[in-house]
């Protein structure tokens, strides 16, 4: 049940009396220079969507409020885990939690009390998820996990970088060396990729394990920068990683899929489509999301997402955006320098170039990709056409054998080691945080 505004309100505050050590400095009550109601100030939203979106949204002043709250709430049991890395350290605190999740909480000797309640929480599935509709989900995304995704990947993760505000955690952290970003990179597509093999989400899948290790990196981060770092500004830039800015990753599968529904006559979405909202939604939630942020509805889950970009002041910094987007795609993503993988790389980066100027760019921000550099090239074009040519008939090829019954079971088959082989690929993800590489200028 989605809570009142008071009560939002009340937990946002909260952490400053449940978490002392990193938000007792804060002020909940100041507004980050971030979050922008002010319809004459240029927000995240693309200007087709401002003009069709922003007047009305604006004008629903619970929601807006809503929106101020999410900008300033961490993740209450995760932060007060990572807290205690000055006790404990932060090797430490990734091993105990390695082996909860592995294990359970009866394999950790003399489990502090916020691991407890970290994995407590994650252990208990909200009514509102449905875990039969989460695998169903699941089974039919690993057909783009598998053909698509590897190709795709690289530009889905630069479109976190189109803001300073949301992106100077990521820049501040270290990751804008080659070796960092490609780290980046393959721990994300790991991730969700891990999440569509089957029973990944399920309480010992490696989904679950997972998601509590990019929890436990995103406060470590929210740690670090709160109480280490000079640059951070609470006042410019409110909570680092606050649940919104995780809410657009998390859920980009699921708000093309509500756009595309609200197009039709009848703005519902397909059982299928169901589906793979679903996944979206539950990931989302093992990655501390609230209930209220993953709307189910096609117009409610677009509501939700206009809101977030409707009141991110727009800003664009090329110290922070341009370099993390450089560093992303000069990026040498595979694992050998053979002649394959070093074309499978340069391909791979053209296709992410085309990939990102459609899907997350309108027309009016052609030059935001010139200032990016990823404005696509004449070849760039041609890799996108080349490795359209061939993903794309594997993919309905694939589609039409899944609703063959008895050929369902290979195919699946089939997705499910090439999507473990991709993982090899991807490397073992690390999902930490160290604090001596963040940049403090």
């Amino acid at each position: 049940m989605t809570i009142t505004l008071q009560e939002l309100q009340q937990q946002v505050h909260a952490q400053k009396a449940r978490i002392p050590s990193l938000y007792g400095a804060v002020d909940f009550e100041q507004t980050p220079f971030r979050f922008t109601d002010d319809p004459q100030v240029k927000s995240q939203l693309p200007r087709r969507l401002e003009k069709r979106f922003r007047d009305n949204l604006l004008a629903d002043r619970e929601r807006v409020e809503r929106a101020r709250a999410y900008t300033l709430l961490g993740d209450s049991v995760a932060d007060a885990y990572a807290a205690l890395m000055p006790r404990y350290g932060f090797r430490p605190l990734i091993n105990m939690l390695k082996l909860a999740c592995d294990q359970g909480l009866d394999a950790v000797p003399d489990a502090p009390r916020e691991l407890v309640e970290f994995i407590q929480a994650m252990e208990q599935v909200p009514g509102w998820v449905d875990l039969d509709l989460v695998e169903k989900g699941a089974r039919i995304s690993r057909n783009q996990m598998a053909n698509l995704v590897p190709f795709a990947i690289r530009g889905t993760f630069i479109a976190t970088f189109m803001n300073q505000y949301s992106g100077l955690p990521m820049a501040l952290t270290g990751a804008l060396s080659g070796e960092a970003a490609v780290q980046r990179v393959n721990e994300t597509a790991s991730f969700f990729t891990t999440a569509t093999l089957p029973g990944a989400l399920r309480r010992y899948g490696v989904g679950f394990k997972a998601a509590a290790m990019v929890r436990l990196m995103h406060s470590m981060v929210r740690f670090n920068l709160l109480t280490r770092s000079e640059r951070w500004d609470v006042a410019v830039y409110g909570i680092p990683i606050p649940q919104v800015d995780q809410m657009p990753a998390g859920t980009i599968p699921a708000f093309l899929t509500a756009f595309t529904a609200i197009g039709r006559k009848k703005p519902e979405f397909t059982p299928e489509e169901r589906a793979i909202v679903e996944l979206c939604r539950y990931q989302s939630y093992l990655l501390g999301l609230p209930e209220e942020l993953l709307p189910a509805t096609p117009q409610e889950i677009v509501d939700v997402m206009m809101t977030y970009a409707g009141t991110l002041r727009d800003g664009y910094d090329d110290e922070t955006c341009g370099a993390l987007v450089r560093a992303t795609m000069g990026a040498y993503r595979p694992r050998d320098k053979t002649l394959k993988s070093r074309l499978y790389n340069e391909v791979e980066k053209g296709f992410s170039k085309v990939f990102f100027n459609r899907v997350f760019l309108s027309e009016g921000n052609r030059s935001l990709a010139r200032k990016m550099r990823v404005a696509a090239s004449p070849l760039d074009y041609l890799s996108f056409a080349m490795v359209t040519a061939y993903v794309l008939p594997q993919m309905v090829a694939t589609r039409v054998a899944q609703r063959i019954p008895v050929v369902d079971q290979m195919v699946d088959q089939v997705l499910i080691n090439k999507i473990n082989r991709l993982l090899v690929e991807y490397g073992h993800p690390e999902y930490t945080t160290d604090a001596s590489k963040y940049r403090s200028g």
